[in-house]
């Protein structure tokens, strides 16, 4: 069972790279007749360019998938490259998100109008809100350490005995941890 894990993250990259074609296809394709057949009298030039232009991330994400995911197979029939996982944390977790908000703003678009790539914004606004809690979480973890801000509102950590009785008898070496 030589590489049965490339193998299984061939099998898995291979069919989520399918399922994610298919269902740009089926998006864009009910844009496409809908907006054409359906509700041609409200389908003006603007339509298809903030289409373009609202639809290029999901394309580019989906080029970008298919490139770092595709299993390579070579000429005698093993795998050569298994691909990146396309499950991974991080900045494809992030772009997979894009991508499902941008197919949902297609649908809204096709079924509401226009008005409906306001939705959109979602997605400046929730990258907005990410750096400012990543920030703000890296913020509050320095303040522990020393040199890395304002330490005066953190309480002491636990006294021991002896620092008890010492405190107790009215002098002595008062030691502070951090």
């Amino acid at each position: 069972m030589a590489q049965k894990a490339a193998k299984q993250q061939a099998a898995r990259n291979t069919s989520i790279l399918q399922r994610t074609h298919l269902i740009s296809l089926a998006v864009n394709a009910s844009f496409i007749l809908l907006r054409v057949l359906v509700f041609q009298a409200s389908c003006t030039r603007s339509t298809y360019l903030l289409y373009g232009l609202l639809s290029a991330p999901a394309f580019v994400i989906e080029f970008w998938f298919e490139r770092i995911g595709r299993p390579a197979m070579a000429a005698s029939g093993e795998l050569k490259r298994s691909g990146e996982d396309l499950e991974a944390k991080g900045l494809t977790e992030y772009m997979w998100d894009v991508l499902y908000w941008t197919w949902g703003c297609i649908i809204l678009t096709t079924v509401f109008g226009d008005k409906a790539w306001w939705a959109y914004l979602v997605v400046p606004c929730y990258s907005i809100w990410l750096a400012w809690t990543t920030f703000g979480g890296m913020k509050q973890g320095m303040l522990g350490m020393p040199g890395g801000g304002d330490t005066d509102g953190m309480t002491n950590g636990p006294t021991s005995n002896r620092q008890k009785k010492m405190e107790k008898k009215g002098g002595g070496q008062k030691v502070q941890y951090r």
